[in-house]
């Protein structure tokens, strides 16, 4: 896809037409197109689409998060924008106990991030079905080694405050460090948003791609002081995407 930007929402037939030539998964085709002909009408613009196309690859995506289900139309999205090259997602573990969701993890080629328990607690007998020995940290740096892109929600979970981000987590910023490959924000914006007190679900949205983020180079090893200033660069230009607001001193949680 050679364009800047589009605007929403998407046709049922540029769905349904999209050349998704680069994905090798009949299924996960079938599975974003169906997807996306229920989440398309939702999209009102897009814009920076440039700077996730193959070509760029490998890159960390990093995205705020507002609604539950932007965890599935999101990445169904991008699939649809590079053409059905995956951008593969971090995702906690315990969402494959939904039913369904488990087909988006597994065709989507889903890192799952196993650090959150189930609730109830008796289901986490289940959490060795559905997560790996390695650490999601391992398999995302591997993924990012191999000449992949991956996505990151680094506030870890929804946020629906309306003007602020949450301090969010600094594996993003580690990762680019420590691989040197660039970020990419993207910050979900929600027009209609005026006057509400928290982001409610299935509400029209538009996301806007910067331009990449570029890692440091160090002339020493990394430390936790390089990490926290990566980490707030790549914040505060998603704040700015978002058009809301961050600061280290932001809680972790809502």
């Amino acid at each position: 896809m050679d364009i800047h930007s589009i605007r929403g929402p998407l046709s049922l037939k540029s769905i349904w037409k999209a050349p998704l030539h680069q994905s090798p998964s009949g299924p996960l085709r079938f599975l974003i197109r169906s997807t996306l002909s229920l989440a398309g009408r939702k999209l009102v613009s897009c814009q920076g689409v440039e700077h996730i196309q193959p070509d760029h690859d490998p890159f960390i995506l990093v995205l705020n998060h507002s609604q539950k289900l932007e965890a599935i139309y999101i990445p169904a999205l991008l699939y649809y924008l590079r053409g059905g090259r995956v951008v593969h997602f971090l995702a906690d573990w315990n969402f494959c106990l939904v039913p369904g969701v488990w087909f988006f993890y597994h065709y989507g080629q889903v890192i799952t991030v196993s650090r959150k328990p189930a609730k109830p607690k008796f289901l986490n007998v289940f959490k060795p079905l559905f997560t790996s020995r390695q650490s999601s940290v391992s398999q995302a740096r591997k993924t990012l080694e191999a000449g992949k892109s991956i996505g990151i929600f680094p506030e870890g979970t929804t946020n629906r405050h309306p003007t602020k981000l949450l301090k969010g987590y600094t594996g993003a910023a580690q990762l680019s460090l420590k691989t040197g490959i660039p970020v990419v924000t993207a910050g979900l914006t929600f027009p209609s948003k005026e006057g509400y007190k928290k982001i409610p679900e299935g509400v029209p949205f538009s996301v806007e791609f910067s331009a990449p983020i570029q890692p440091p180079r160090l002339p020493h090893d990394i430390g936790l002081k390089d990490i926290h200033q990566h980490h707030a660069s790549i914040m505060q230009r998603l704040a700015s995407l978002s058009q809301k607001t961050w600061t280290a001193s932001e809680p972790r949680r809502p």
